[in-house]
């Protein structure tokens, strides 16, 4: 397993809206800002049974690539492709393996906390306002879940019901809240120099979509990447939230993009997520499996560390592989319960072993989601209902979920061990439910 896959942000990648952004008027920023456009494929007229993209206006600037141009279907003398399969199709709860043994009482406590975000939508209100008043016990708690919701399998678009399983957790580091010769290694506030460009207003479904960069000058250019930071470029004197000792288990704090650091009298620290600069990710792991450093089995994040203390003078390079770096902030203690994870996308704290991540653009964000997999290492199912409240930007696809194990260094092996396939059916409430039951 390539265990370094990021959990923040999820707005960063060149995608179709990043590419319209950039049409509208080459924004100096968008240009060339993080991973930037993407060229479109190339023209596929001559393969059979497919057609090429419509045509791609290209902004009107040097650092563009050039973008090739298609010539339309009806020169080609090709046909449309088959419609997509459809993703949610009609199931039911006795399609669910194990709905019965489950304990859907932590998995209602779970939904409720949710409802803090979900009862501002218009279909889940009534759903959210019943579930306040659901006693605590597991026969009552599944009679709600059946009662408001109906279920849908989900399917990936080449009609496959399967997809991969990975794991996610909340590290705990040691460190100080003073520099020293063990704790030598900081987590950073955002620095004042980067700047977050909101395209919402321009385009509206880029709602969420960030861009990031620093002013040169009078033009904004692509932030500095991990790299530069590290060598001291950025002006991050003055922005140290604490000190830890161990860069590699820092570099896994960037990818999980949360988790905690136990000072040295014991008090413990929680570090959110603040900010990103831009810069597109990139696995350690598949570096280290293109260098021969380590075989694709062995590129977890315990094979990765292992690596690293066997090969201390090329950590460094190690790490800068991966462009992208992330900024934190410092937790309250009273914001959220210590049992608890970080806020997910959803805005709601994360409930280790009934929080999944999806991609949005498949499963609604807040969903109950019934998944069926199995445990890591040994094979024995693992069937239970989760809430659908985080993404991430390597969780994509329709059948593609990342199980939240939880806080500690339990849950980190856990989620190092998890690469498994799996089934999902997602629970929406009857009046949000697709047709056909």
């Amino acid at each position: 397993m390539i265990a370094d896959h990021p959990k923040r942000p999820v707005d960063a990648a060149g995608s179709r809206v990043f590419r319209r952004a950039l049409v509208t008027g080459c924004l100096a920023l968008a240009a060339c800002l993080g991973p930037g456009p993407q060229p479109p494929a190339a023209p596929v007229a001559t393969t059979p049974g497919l057609v090429c993209p419509a045509p791609v206006e290209c902004p009107a600037c040097a650092a563009c690539p050039v973008c090739p141009v298609c010539p339309p279907a009806a020169a080609t003398g090709t046909t449309p492709p088959a419609p997509a399969t459809q993703t949610l199709q009609p199931a039911a709860f006795a399609d669910l393996p194990g709905w019965a043994d489950d304990d859907h009482a932590a998995a209602l406590v779970a939904f409720q906390r949710g409802c803090r975000v979900l009862a501002r939508r218009d279909g889940w209100r009534d759903a959210c306002t019943r579930a306040a008043g659901v006693s605590p016990s597991r026969a009552d708690a599944r009679r709600f879940f059946e009662s408001e919701f109906a279920v849908r399998r989900v399917v990936n678009p080449d009609a496959t019901t399967q997809g991969l399983v990975t794991g996610y957790f909340e590290p705990v580091l040691q460190g100080s809240r003073a520099r020293s010769a063990r704790f030598a290694h900081a987590l950073y506030a955002p620095p004042d120099d980067l700047i977050s460009v909101d395209l919402t207003a321009v385009v509206p479904e880029a709602a969420g979509l960030r861009l990031r960069g620093r002013l040169d000058g009078r033009k904004v250019v692509p932030y500095y990447t991990r790299a530069e930071i590290e060598q001291g470029r950025a002006p991050t004197a003055g922005r140290e939230l604490l000190w830890t000792d161990d860069p590699v288990a820092l570099f896994f704090l960037h990818v999980q993009g949360s988790g905690r650091v136990r000072l040295e009298n014991g008090d413990m620290v929680r570090i959110g997520y603040a900010d990103q600069n831009g810069h597109p990710y990139r696995s350690i792991g598949r570096w280290l499996i293109d260098q021969g450093h380590l075989r694709p089995d062995q590129a977890s994040m315990q094979g990765i560390h292992a690596w690293a203390r066997a090969n201390p003078p090329r950590v460094a390079e190690m790490l800068r592989q991966n462009p992208s770096y992330v900024f934190f902030r410092e937790v309250p203690a009273a914001e959220i319960p210590p049992e608890l994870g970080a806020h997910g996308s959803l805005g709601v704290p994360l409930s280790p072993g009934r929080s999944i991540a999806v991609d949005p653009k498949f499963v609604t964000l807040g969903a109950p989601v019934w998944l069926d997999t199995t445990h890591p290492g040994t094979g024995q199912r693992l069937a239970r209902l989760m809430m659908a409240q985080d993404t991430g930007s390597a969780i994509r696809g329709a059948v593609r979920a990342d199980y939240y194990w939880g806080i500690g260094a339990d849950a980190g092996r856990e989620a190092g061990r998890t690469r498994q396939q799996g089934r999902m059916w997602v629970l929406l409430p009857r009046a949000l439910a697709p047709a056909g039951g």
